[in-house]
């Protein structure tokens, strides 16, 4: 068969659509039947995705993902197939005690090719009860009145809104995962204490009594690949806003944050216990990866006493290479707004919000530990033209990734 000038640039064409479309087919580790990558690859792919995936009732996520036919859980799967990753953290997933809605979200959308992309299916997942919705049957919120959602030990409608999930093509060490739902914000030592306008303490004795640090749980996910173990640290600090001249969020924020900045960090840990009553934290020989929408960016937005360079400039932390996009640099400069003022690298920016007040910043993260080695990242955020550009109405937030070496 000969081909002409024009068919050899089209097939050239179509090769290079081809791998820009799916970034992660020459790296990919762990193998599926249903995932045909080539297995001789060196590398293992994490992720951390703000999925949006909270409805205003209970079981209404599970219900909607019982078929294949919503629309925007069809972008977020595609996001996801074209991306690749091996392991990724889904927060603001809500969370049911059967783990219907992680199952019909494999089953009816990752499990489904979306416009010609491969499916992709995760062999071991994670999921937990979190705080948020959970009654604290306290007055957290100063009003006068208990039982709202601003009163449950984390913002929530109803038990389990706004939960997290891990899903993982390499083994889960499940009798090895460590939780600290329960973790009481009082036995963090120096931890910010939110102060009325006479400077008293917002929260009474008896309030910190019960109150539990995690807004939604911390998660210690120990992740097996290639004879060796990678710690997925995940979480989802509460927003630093929505409160008062206290700062109560900015604060619990600040400290969700510091929690595995100190989990991770030699000395630092011995406060820490877990939901079994395990005390300390990370042994400074094991390698890790912190994942999660944090709320917090290091130069721009509010968050309190720059809370995400707990992480973002801790030794035990690589952050030399954040993982940027050409959309966050588009898009910070054509919406304009408070993005003109902002400090930080548009580049690096993982989420998309109102640009008369808050703008674009980087919120989601990927942090590897200082002893592994990152060989490529990004952020999935096309500008127009860009392939999949039209996917990322789904979510205010990008999906993060880092590529690490696997030996």
């Amino acid at each position: 068969m000969q081909f002409t000038k024009r068919d050899l640039l089209l097939i050239f064409f179509s090769f290079i659509a081809l791998a820009v479309s799916q970034p992660a087919l020459n790296r990919v580790a762990a193998q599926d039947p249903e995932d045909p990558i080539n297995s001789n690859s060196e590398t293992i792919r994490f992720a951390s995705f703000n999925t949006s995936f909270y409805r205003s009732e209970a079981g209404e996520l599970k219900r909607e993902l019982s078929d294949g036919t919503s629309a925007k859980p069809k972008k977020i799967a595609e996001i996801i197939q074209r991306v690749r990753p091996d392991v990724i953290l889904l927060n603001e997933f809500d969370y049911d005690s059967a783990g219907k809605g992680v199952e019909g979200f494999q089953a009816n959308y990752l499990g489904i090719s979306q416009n010609g992309n491969a499916p992709i299916h995760y062999r071991y997942t994670f999921s937990d009860a979190v705080n948020t919705g959970v009654d604290s049957k306290l007055d957290l919120d100063g009003d006068g009145s208990k039982g709202t959602a601003n009163d449950a030990f984390g913002f929530g409608k109803f038990p389990g809104q706004y939960g997290m999930v891990v899903l993982s093509k390499f083994e889960i060490a499940k009798p090895e995962i460590r939780t600290f739902k329960n973790f009481l914000w009082k036995d963090m030592p120096s931890r910010l204490v939110p102060r009325n306008k006479d400077k008293q303490p917002f929260y009474s004795p008896m309030v910190m009594k019960q109150f539990r640090l995690s807004s939604k749980s911390h998660w210690d996910i120990p992740i097996r690949t290639n004879g060796r173990t990678i710690h997925f640290l995940v979480s989802h600090p509460t927003p630093p806003v929505f409160d008062g001249p206290e700062d109560r969020n900015g604060c619990r924020n600040h400290d969700e944050i510091r929690f595995f900045a100190d989990y991770v960090t030699e000395g630092k840990s011995h406060y820490i216990y877990d939901d079994k009553g395990r005390i300390g934290g990370l042994p400074q020989t094991e390698q890790f990866v912190i994942a999660g929408d944090l709320n917090a960016d290091e130069n721009d937005g509010d968050s309190t006493d720059n809370a995400a360079s707990l992480l973002t400039d801790n030794p035990r932390i690589n952050d030399s290479a954040p993982p940027k996009s050409s959309g966050g640099k588009y898009y910070s400069q054509t919406q304009g707004g408070v993005n003109f003022n902002q400090k930080g690298n548009a580049e690096f920016d993982t989420s998309d919000f109102g640009d008369s007040n808050v703008g674009n910043l980087r919120l989601d993260y990927c942090l590897p530990s200082e002893n592994l080695d990152v060989r490529s990242s990004g952020v999935f955020w096309p500008k127009p033209g860009e392939i999949g550009a039209n996917l990322i109405d789904a979510t205010d937030h990008r999906l993060v990734w880092i590529d690490l070496l696997i030996d």
